[in-house]
């Protein structure tokens, strides 16, 4: 079973004050990290969606073999985000793509692992943190198509996993990784 890695990093971090892929944590830039971390958990192809400074973080990310495509409509919100993500992997032969968002740097390759473990081309699969949803989460090849046309805004696949939810298996992550968003600087 093939389960790519489809990292979301396209956001302009208007909150945060600057492209949250470009924002350095432990040494390394928050996209790096995510790359890194579905590497070590067996994801492969890795596809990276960039959008702001999408040639900041071009010259400045070590990607590695990486594939990375450009978001023209980034300021759309996320789901144009996935729906490009989604559209690059379709000419692969992935059968599943587990989503990790940039700004989530404490999500770890066991989740990744643990949550790539039940992939089927008609999976659905959520961490969650205790009675939460979260990431990374699972999407079956099944469901790509659905998943962009249900897509909007900053809701990514949220309106399509909430449709499904019986279809929807979890995966206990709140032991090995934590998948809180970074929305602010932290304080110094």
């Amino acid at each position: 079973m093939s389960v790519a890695g489809l990292v979301l990093a396209a956001g302009g971090g208007r909150r945060y004050g600057g492209p949250k892929a470009l924002v350095r944590r432990d040494g390394e830039l928050l996209v790096e990290r995510a790359v890194a971390t579905a590497r070590e958990a067996g994801c492969a192809p890795i596809v990276v969606v960039l959008g702001a400074s999408a040639a900041e973080v071009r010259a400045q990310a070590d990607l590695g073999d990486a594939t990375i495509v450009d978001n023209e409509s980034w300021k759309s919100g996320m789901a144009s985000s996935l729906k490009t993500g989604l559209a690059t992997l379709a000419g692969t032969d992935a059968q599943a793509a587990v989503v990790l968002l940039v700004d989530t740097p404490g999500v770890t390759p066991e989740a990744v692992r643990r949550v790539a473990a039940k992939a089927g081309s008609d999976a659905l699969i959520t961490a969650t943190y205790g009675n939460r949803r979260g990431h990374p989460v699972l999407l079956g090849r099944d469901h790509w198509a659905g998943v962009a046309t249900l897509a909007t805004a900053d809701v990514g696949a949220r309106a399509y996993l909430t449709a499904r939810a019986a279809e929807v298996v979890t995966v206990a992550c709140e032991d090995c990784s934590d998948d809180t968003d970074l929305d602010v600087p932290e304080s110094t």
